[in-house]
């Protein structure tokens, strides 16, 4: 795995949704930028996993032959959706203790549903060809 501009700028779109969360809810707290900064690091390392994961149980899902199959990655999906805020919550924690808190699950959440958006919205812009102005003669 190598580290592209993709992920640099995915690491500067969760700085800035973290930075907003920071100041608009007062449960979500880093006790400096820098710890701002690595908890960003560490959301992107943490949700590109739980990313994988989830691609893998629907790829498991898409290609089930019985509905058995379909059922159990079924409740194996909806089970990592929660589990993946816990996780994030639970990484958070161990790597900074009290001097990051994301807040509730609630709040973990929202910011994971904010990330997400900025992310696609980010790599979105990044995909965009530039706009010429200036119109050939």
């Amino acid at each position: 795995m190598r580290l592209q501009a993709v992920d640099l700028a995915d690491v500067l779109a969760y700085l800035v949704v973290l930075g907003v969360f920071i100041q608009l809810f007062p449960a979500v707290i880093t006790e400096s930028f820098l710890l701002a900064l690595l908890t960003a690091i560490l959301l992107k390392l943490v949700l590109e996993l739980v990313l994988w994961v989830k691609k893998r149980i629907v790829a498991r899902l898409r290609a089930a032959q019985t509905w058995v199959a379909r059922v159990v990655n079924a409740l194996t999906l909806l089970l990592v959706l929660p589990g993946s805020k816990f996780l994030v919550l639970g990484v958070v924690d161990l790597a900074f203790g009290d001097a990051v808190s994301l807040g509730g699950f609630f709040q973990v959440t929202a910011l994971i549903i904010v990330l997400m958006l900025a992310r696609g919205g980010v790599r979105r812009l990044i995909q965009q060809p530039a706009i010429d102005t200036v119109s050939p003669r």
